[in-house]
């Protein structure tokens, strides 16, 4: 993992047979990311994928909304 400063990193990850990936301890950490924790996967074929934590994603649905 490289630390890029005290709230950006960056680091690889492999895909496992089954498609799995490991969020590394750090990226947990920073983000709070929990056993059982639902992630939203956004992609965009331009852009690429990206994680959200479904409460923090709803949140700002909600806020959209209003």
């Amino acid at each position: 993992m490289k630390q890029l400063s005290n709230d950006k990193f960056i680091v690889s990850v492999k895909v496992g047979p089954k498609g799995q990936i490991t969020i590394p301890k750090e990226a947990r950490e920073m983000f709070e990311i929990k056993e059982g924790d639902t992630l939203m996967v956004m992609g965009d074929q331009k852009r690429g994928i990206a994680l959200l934590k479904a409460d923090l994603f709803y949140s700002i649905m909600e806020g959209n909304l209003k």
